[in-house]
């Protein structure tokens, strides 16, 4: 229960046009994972959307869009296998058609929703678990039947609810249909409740405490089998019951599988009902015969713990998610077939956030000792670098090596890496590993391994290029008492293969205990904290040049300004003090009373982000050092302190946003929460361009120009001008817009569009083009200027019947009577030249036959 508080109390709150989401990097593992029908689609939820992979190329087709707080629950429709119900904490339930990425329709409920359920048995009718009604902070739950009214809009009011069991986990994994929606299991707790709706009477089956061996019998899971009464449920102890039997409650039955030596997390049976399939810790799928219990296989190392398991209609994939985030696809238990890998969360993240220089990928712990690399914009995992190079044993109480701190140099060139094991009876055993970028294999290879670094741990590292020097240098700042430049140097022999690093410099002050570090954008400075003193040196000779002093209160974090406001320094400390330095005049500038947990500046711009916890929930405060009032807050942006962020820089600016929201034009934060959210803010207007190009059907570019490609295709947004120019290129004339036969064709789905007999007739109209007067003279320009050398030949003639119009239009009885004839259009006068150009001797002949 701990988890999903954690999971759905991040605070969605909408300031001026912000929001906080979960977007980038969001949970794949939250809820199990829907896999279509014909096995080519695979349906999950993260964050506020739901993500549709395709199952053989990996690649996501499309983000469903529409929620406004987390996802929590996935369900095909019973009755269209195309289509799907998603539900969520903002206490609505939607309908997808999820081929083409379309929302249907939306259900409001009014209450936050934590699981959905279905089953053909029951015709309109979906299930869902949410709190009682009125009380959105209670601990309890309950399942509710919810009759989805027919209507033809798409926004529509849901409130038919009809209670089903009173008390049940918001757990997913507890509640199943069985038999076809005959009866509906829940577990929690020590107790099994099996509700029969023929009978409409539920029985419960409690469990002791620990059984007779000690074990735990607390269920974890259950799945229910779809052809007989049996129901399979999972314990804490690892053991599997098969329940029998279960509509006499006083006759039922059960036996015990167990293989699992943790808590099983994780049940499923195959459609038919063949087999049995179960996860936990180990990271092992075991297939279980459901005739023959002593008969299993095993699918191992899939590296790391299962945390749900799906398998699709026709039996033909099997679905495992994982604790690191990670979804495989396996073809029938016999062998992995692809790998959905989502940004690896951990149990904690050691090292900052990071931004790659190079691929603009965020950086941070990934594996055991990996860095992962993560695209924000695609929200997918590039790759991982082994910083360790040991292979990981999953053993609970082993030390082994940790990256606890990374850094990059500006360009992207260097990555420093720290690692980090402490033994219980040994000294704490530290790696410092220089990494360059190699062009080759575009991958950061290992260049330098420096052993013992410092005689104690590693309080803070940072990376620079030197203007003044043209050099590269790494700072690293230790609870020895000393700071450390490192700095690289050319081989000494022409034979050596590069560069290499060693110590340039060893610093301290009085013996006190350097806590972080950091340095200018121009790297003409470096500010090394000293318990409440902060000290200020030159890269260039490594002087001291000056110390600055503020209120007591050991130093906590350091921050130079930027651009503009470069001449300013920031700190916090440890007694919620927030000081700003001016490096000019040596002095402070300002301070105010903030107990900040993080402080950031944007690289693209002026603006310094501070998070600032305050009653179990962080604030957040954007600002400029050279001026004394926020640009921007947002209270309660997620519960918790924030000790992890970062400014990723965007593919595009921001156009047309508000006042308050001009810090986000350049970059994007994004923030690690303690419950390893990664949490991003969006604006108004960003949100409506992404659901404006979600909504729209893109066609390739590179589709040949043709008639089906025109109508289907990206149309001409602006109509071109009409005149004599414009006439020459013989264009084909636009398909009206407002067609509805095209309007039809190009919103509605394919397999959902009416038949073909009731859009022909519409259609067929909608292609013909009416013949106008204008089309007409253009055509006859087109046909002018075709036969441009008859028209010269004939130009007396044509002067002629030019100018008679003009003369036409004197007032009546003055001139002659040929003046005041109808004259000809150029369209007559050149079909009569056609006519007495035409031969018409074969007349001729056919009147000397007949005779």
């Amino acid at each position: 229960m701990s988890e999903l508080k954690g999971d759905i109390s991040e605070n969605m709150v909408e300031h001026a046009g912000i929001r906080v989401v979960h977007r980038g990097g969001s949970k794949l593992n939250f809820r199990e994972p829907v896999i279509s029908n014909d096995s080519r689609f695979l349906l999950c939820a993260s964050g506020e959307c739901v993500k549709v992979f395709s199952t053989s190329t990996e690649e996501c087709l499309h983000d469903l869009r529409g929620h406004t707080d987390l996802v929590t629950g996935l369900l095909l429709k019973p009755t269209n296998h195309l289509q799907l119900y998603s539900c969520s904490t903002d206490g609505t339930v939607r309908l997808w058609d999820f081929t083409d990425g379309i929302l249907i329709k939306t259900y409001v409920i009014g209450c936050p929703i934590y699981s959905i359920y279905a089953s053909a048995h029951h015709e309109g009718i979906i299930f869902i678990v949410t709190p009682p009604l009125g009380d959105k902070r209670s601990e309890l739950f309950q399942l509710v039947a919810l009759h989805l009214p027919q209507s033809g809009e798409q926004l529509v009011e849901a409130g038919e609810l009809s209670a089903v069991l009173s008390d049940v986990s918001a757990n997913p994994a507890t509640i199943a249909f069985g038999r076809g929606g005959q009866f509906i299991a829940s577990a929690k707790g020590l107790q099994l409740e099996v509700y029969f709706f023929k009978k409409q009477k539920p029985y419960r089956f409690p469990l002791k405490e620990d059984n007779k061996k000690g074990g735990k019998n607390t269920f974890t899971c259950l799945a229910c089998h779809p052809k007989d009464d049996c129901i399979a449920t999972g314990h804490e102890d690892g053991k599997i019951r098969l329940w029998r039997n279960i509509n006499q409650k006083k006759e039922y039955t059960y036996s015990t599988l167990h293989w699992h030596h943790n808590a099983v997390s994780s049940l499923c049976f195959t459609p038919e009902g063949t087999n049995l399939l179960s996860g936990g810790v180990e990271s092992v799928l075991v297939q279980w015969r459901y005739t023959q219990e002593n008969e299993k296989d095993f699918l191992p190392r899939l590296g790391a713990a299962i945390t749900h398991i799906t398998v699709s209609p026709d039996g033909a994939l099997f679905c495992t998610t994982h604790s690191d985030n990670k979804i495989t696809i396996i073809q029938s238990c016999v062998k992995v077939s692809s790998i959905i890998q989502g940004l690896v969360k951990g149990e904690s993240v050691k090292t900052d956030l990071m931004v790659d220089p190079r691929s603009k990928a965020m950086v941070l712990n990934g594996k055991p000792g990996h860095l992962q690399f993560y695209s924000l914009h695609r929200d997918k995992l590039l790759y991982n670098l082994d910083i360790v190079q040991q292979e990981y044993i999953h053993e609970a109480g082993l030390q082994q090596f940790e990256v606890v701190k990374a850094a990059f140099d500006a360009s992207g060139k260097w990555l420093a890496t720290v690692e980090e094991r402490k033994q219980k009876s040994a000294e704490l055993e530290l790696m410092l590993k220089l990494w360059a970028f190699d062009e080759q294999t575009q991958s950061f290879m290992l260049n330098t391994t420096i052993s013992s670094p410092h005689e104690a741990q590693i309080t803070a590292m940072s990376l620079c290029h030197v203007t003044d020097s043209q050099t590269t240098m790494l700072v690293s700042t230790s609870k020895d008492g000393h700071f450390k430049v490192w700095q690289v140097a050319a081989p000494a022999n022409t034979e050596d293969e590069g560069p290499s690093w060693s110590c340039d410099f060893v610093g301290s002050y009085h013996g006190l205990v350097p806590a972080c570090c950091c340095f200018s954008t121009d790297g003409s400075l470096l500010a090394v904290s000293f318990k409440e003193v902060v000290t200020l040196w030159s890269p260039s000779s490594w002087e001291l040049l000056t110390t600055l002093s503020q209120p007591p209160g050991a130093i906590r974090d350091l921050c130079f300004g930027r651009l503009s406001c470069s001449k300013y320094l920031l700190g916090t400390t440890e007694n919620r003090l927030l000081c700003c330095w001016n490096l000019l005049t040596c002095s402070l500038e300002w301070s105010t009373t903030m107990d900040i947990s993080l402080l950031l500046a944007d690289p693209l711009s002026e603006n310094i982000v501070a998070f600032c916890c305050q009653d179990e929930c962080t604030d957040l405060f954007v600002f400029k050092p050279n001026e004394p009032r926020p640009l921007f807050s947002h209270k309660a942006v997620c519960s918790g302190r924030v000790t992890r962020a970062v400014f990723a820089p965007r593919e595009e600016m921001l156009e047309g946003c508000e006042e308050s929201s001009q810090w986000l034009n350049r970059s994007q934060l994004y923030f690690l929460t303690q419950y390893m959210d990664l949490l991003t803010f969006t604006t108004k207007a960003e949100e409506d361009r992404l659901m404006a190009s979600s909504k729209q059907l893109v066609i390739n570019d590179s589709v040949a120009m043709t008639p089906f490609r025109l109508l289907l295709g990206k149309r001409q947004q602006q109509q071109e001008n009409q005149d004599a120019l414009s006439g020459l290129s013989a264009e084909r004339t636009p398909l009206p817009q407002a067609s509805a036969a095209v309007r039809e064709l190009l919103q509605t789905p394919a397999h959902v569009l009416p038949s073909t007999s009731l859009l022909c007739s519409m259609f067929i109209n909608s292609l013909l083009v009416s013949n106008s007067e204008p089309r007409e003279e253009n055509k006859d320009v087109e046909e002018m200027e075709s036969e441009k050398e008859e028209d010269e030949s004939d130009s007396e003639g044509e002067m002629e019947s030019s100018t008679r119009p003009k003369t036409a239009s004197l007032p009546q009885g003055v001139g002659s009577a040929e003046t005041t004839a109808p004259s000809l259009t150029r369209a007559q006068v050149r079909e009569l030249r056609r006519v007495k150009k035409l031969d018409y001797s074969w007349i001729s002949d056919v009147l000397d036959t007949s005779t």
